[in-house]
């Protein structure tokens, strides 16, 4: 299975894709898309969507899962970063990819182990996790493979396969 994780935002989105294959994760591909500050919104929305949607075209990943966001101070920066995730996840719906979420506390808990993880931890253990020599950078990139590794794992758990529903449907 091929998995593209994203970590939403305006000013840069990161992405993460990798192979998922009998539990074992392998790298195919990260980085960031990136929009200029000076630039209006909704051109800024519609290179998202379309950088995304050339990543969907070109590798054909069969799932996409997204970070649902977590804001609780700076509501301009949340407005802002819902703004990108919509470019996102309109994207996969153009392309049909099945899109998944997960709040970062489910990032970190099936990444790490646990879900109060710090940055640094959660970026050594992707690293580890597919075989990386560093850690993979920009921070969005990591959070990106992050959220997919995440995918990987929850879409093989016993807990999803019973329909106890661990990853939502966007």
């Amino acid at each position: 299975m091929i998995i593209l994780g994203i970590d939403p935002g305006v000013a840069t989105v990161g992405f993460g894709i990798i192979n998922e294959s009998g539990g074992a994760q392998k790298l195919r591909r990260y980085g960031v898309v990136t929009t200029p500050p000076g630039m209006r919104l909704a051109l800024r929305l519609t290179q998202i969507r379309n950088d995304i949607s050339e990543l969907i075209a070109t590798f054909k990943p069969d799932a996409m899962a997204v970070e649902e966001l977590f804001f609780n101070t700076n509501l301009k920066t949340a407005v802002a970063v819902a703004h990108g995730r919509a470019a996102v996840i309109l994207a996969g719906e153009e392309h049909g990819v099945p899109m998944f979420e997960y709040t970062p506390l489910q990032v970190k808990k099936a990444v790490v182990g646990y879900g109060h993880a710090t940055k640094k931890q959660v970026m050594d253990m992707v690293r580890r996790l597919l075989s990386m020599d560093e850690p993979p950078k920009p921070d969005d990139a990591a959070d990106a493979l992050a959220v997919a590794i995440c995918h990987a794992r929850f879409s093989n758990s016993l807990m999803n396969l019973e329909g106890e529903g661990v990853c939502s449907t966007i």
